[in-house]
């Protein structure tokens, strides 16, 4: 499913129209993408949280001339799924 897929989708379940929907689910993922990046976690109980992990910098190889590269730091976001999730699809 991608994103104009997801949007039809909660138009049709929500009765929304697809205009309002489109404001809900990019608000949705708006306020997600602000808390991640002021370092909060989001936990929605029953579907998972969302949050942020440091990678360390690191020393790597470039695949095409085996030269020794190095890799900065960043942050990552994270995913963990919730209990209810994990066992709706099992």
């Amino acid at each position: 499913m991608n994103k104009q897929e997801l949007i039809a989708q909660v138009a049709d379940i929500s009765g929304l129209a697809k205009g309002d929907a489109v404001k809900a689910v990019e608000s949705v993922f708006d306020v997600i993408t602000a808390a991640l990046k002021k370092g909060d976690e989001v936990r929605l109980v029953g579907f998972g949280t969302f949050s942020v992990s440091k990678r360390k910098a690191s020393t790597g190889r470039n695949p095409r001339t085996g030269e020794e590269m190095t890799i900065k730091a960043s942050n990552q976001p994270k995913f963990k799924p919730g209990k209810v999730l994990k066992d709706s699809v099992n």
